[in-house]
């Protein structure tokens, strides 16, 4: 077992439905609130190797931000430069199979969740579907929980989605 009692695993839940919920209805500035100042947050890429290599390049990602890169981010999907996002995804996120361990340093959670992201643009009909594995580091503050780090692990080594607009 994790040692983690009952009322934290619900509150890191509840922590959960509601970051989804806040990138569902585009409250993107109220999402980047739930990240710490020292956040890093990337998605290395994934590549299909032979057995025993390893999948995951680190050097290279779709993602590697930083708090002030991901309020830029936020900031400019609010902007009539955001071709990527206009007209806006319509988005829904499920977070699932929580598993949560105490960090390393005293008030932190390494907790990992599963995610599916549903995303259509338009009216074509066309959707994405993006699957993997979030890795955090969570740190309680007096506001609640922040997020220090995340690492996304997308299970697809080849995307079809023609860009990633969004956040995961």
């Amino acid at each position: 077992m994790s040692g983690i009692d009952l009322a934290t695993r619900v509150d890191i839940q509840d922590f959960y439905a509601i970051e989804a919920e806040l990138l569902d209805e585009r409250r993107w500035e109220e999402w980047v609130d739930l990240f710490g100042p020292e956040v890093e947050y990337t998605a290395p890429i994934r590549v299909t190797r032979k057995s025993g290599s390893p999948d995951i390049v680190e050097e290279i990602g779709h993602f590697d931000d930083t708090k002030s890169s991901l309020v830029f981010r936020a900031k400019r999907l609010r902007t009539d430069v955001a071709w990527a996002e206009d007209p806006p995804s319509h988005t829904r996120r499920l977070i699932t199979n929580l598993r949560i361990k105490h960090g390393e340093r005293e008030g932190e959670l390494a907790a990992r969740t599963n995610f599916l992201l549903y995303r259509s643009r338009g009216d074509m009909g066309a959707y994405d579907l993006i699957v993997g594995e979030r890795q955090d580091t969570l740190r309680r503050t007096e506001e609640g929980w922040l997020i220090s780090s995340r690492r996304i692990i997308i299970d697809q080594s080849s995307m079809s989605t023609k860009n990633l607009g969004v956040f995961l």
